[in-house]
């Protein structure tokens, strides 16, 4: 029987999303902290929800490369908000699957839910909830992956 490496996705302390990709012995951890880019978003005039995904699926790639690096990773994962992704205060990410380099994923905490992106005095009256499904194709570059591969070696 094969060993499938996982990917682990929780929040931590209601403060930040760790996400943990594991296989065999080996394993590598990052996370990202709400607070800090949060503020960040809000005092830029950012829309959390769209950034948050954007980071959400890069600190995936990284995480991933930095275990075992690859050239091609494939996400597939549904949203869900409580209004348009640019002034939704709340989302739902369920991650349905990750393959690094034709390697499939098992996911654990394949359901990720944040409150609380917009600012309280952002509020706006009507919202339109949102429900969406995402196939992305994220390819490493050839120099960036050469550097994992000499991490990974080291």
């Amino acid at each position: 029987m094969a060993v499938s490496p996982v990917l682990v996705i929780k929040i931590v302390d209601d403060s930040s999303v760790g996400v943990r990709a594991r296989w065999r012995d080996d394993y590598v951890e990052h996370h990202i902290v709400l607070n800090s880019v949060l503020a960040y978003w809000w005092a830029n005039d950012l829309p959390p929800a769209v950034n948050f995904l954007d980071l959400f699926e890069s600190v995936i790639k990284r995480t991933i490369n930095e275990l075992t690096p690859h050239k091609i990773l494939k996400l597939k994962y549904d949203v869900k908000a409580d209004d348009t992704l640019k002034k939704a205060s709340q989302i739902e990410i369920n991650l349905i699957e990750v393959e690094a380099d034709d390697i499939g994923f098992k996911i654990d905490g394949k359901t990720l839910s944040i409150n609380g992106l917009r600012n309280p005095s952002d509020e706006s009256g009507e919202k339109t909830p949102f429900n969406g499904s995402y196939d992305r194709v994220m390819e490493t570059p050839d120099f960036v992956l050469k550097r994992y591969k000499e991490m990974k070696d080291n």
